[in-house]
């Protein structure tokens, strides 16, 4: 089992992050689609993570889709070159598709990135990028990071600011991205569950989406994050802290 970042227990430094729905008739629908798609793999990246390996634009937005509706960031490469590149081809070879929102924080983060199918979490698990440089931005609200555990651990696993967490910034949590539109769907993200345990994401690791959403019903999920046309993605990203809705 891979832990990731380090985080704070409400109003003090504490423990670590681990690389964490909608209620009602529609979160079961979402669960039994994520049942029936686990296993599926359509690009060979998701089973070799060395294929993932294109250098991404200086910069570039991506959609996710959600079962609490839209939002966009705006990733920029020359924040965090490693970190850009490594998103850049997971949302390439369609990596962010189905994927559970296991931990979520009031007023700190939620965080996602381990996968429904198993088999891919084993090849995933250890595909690790190298630290880049200090944060040229700070960990402010509506900003994305990567988990990690320790020097040269970002894998897979991405966090979305919800408070003003500048104190990760000296700890290797090199932002990427800013949240320009759908701040509403950000902010209504369920953290009802809050903190979980390191058994926890092992578990999720080795058994997939029908371990979390069997142990936290309600979490919610990421349907899709695909690219957006420069056309289409808005233009000027919020000031720091304070995201466009």
């Amino acid at each position: 089992m891979k832990l990731q970042i380090s985080t704070f227990a409400i109003g003090m430094f504490a423990a670590l992050i681990f690389a964490g729905c909608a209620s009602g008739q529609g979160q079961l629908g979402a669960t039994a689609t994520l049942k029936a798609a686990a296993g599926v793999t359509q690009n060979p990246a998701m089973l070799n993570p060395a294929l993932a390996n294109k250098q991404a634009p200086e910069e570039f937005t991506v959609k996710f889709e959600t079962t609490k509706g839209d939002f966009i960031v705006k990733a920029t490469r020359a924040w965090s070159p490693n970190g850009a590149d490594r998103f850049y081809n997971l949302v390439d070879i369609g990596y962010y598709k189905d994927i559970v929102i296991f931990r979520a924080i009031d007023g700190f983060m939620f965080q996602f990135g381990i996968h429904g199918d198993p088999a891919v979490n084993e090849k995933w698990m250890d595909a690790n990028i190298k630290d880049d440089p200090s944060a040229k931005v700070s960990n402010n609200p509506g900003y994305l990071s990567f988990a990690m555990g320790g020097k040269n651990s970002r894998s897979n696993q991405i966090f979305v600011n919800l408070g003003d967490n500048r104190r990760l910034d000296p700890m290797g949590f090199t932002p990427f991205a800013q949240i320009v539109d759908g701040q509403k769907t950000v902010l209504a993200i369920n953290t009802e569950y809050g903190e979980n345990s390191r058994e926890v994401q092992g578990k999720f690791q080795a058994e997939g989406n029908s371990y979390i959403l069997k142990k936290y019903p309600k979490l919610d999920i990421i349907k899709s994050a695909t690219f957006v046309t420069d056309d289409k993605a808005p233009q000027t990203p919020a000031a720091p802290g304070q995201p466009k809705e």
